[in-house]
């Protein structure tokens, strides 16, 4: 517990937000943690759609095998 109470003291100092007043810590606790948890959503749902997206094209400059239309219709 004294550990996590380290941590969340040095957090206070790095950021700054030692100063504010409380209302102001949890404005501003309130929209950091809004900011980290949009990056995080949308690196869960868009990046691996991206990913996907250039490793075929990649792979079609690269000289990969186009898929054969008539390979699917046998």
């Amino acid at each position: 517990m004294e550990y996590l109470a380290w941590l969340y003291y040095q957090y206070l100092l790095v950021t700054g937000i030692y100063v504010l007043e409380p209302w102001e810590k949890s404005i501003f606790n309130s929209v950091l943690f809004s900011a980290v948890a949009m990056v995080i959503y949308t690196s869960y749902v868009f990046v691996p759609i991206h990913v996907r997206l250039a490793l075929e094209f990649f792979s079609a400059i690269c000289g990969g095998q186009p898929e054969s239309t008539m390979a699917l219709m046998n």
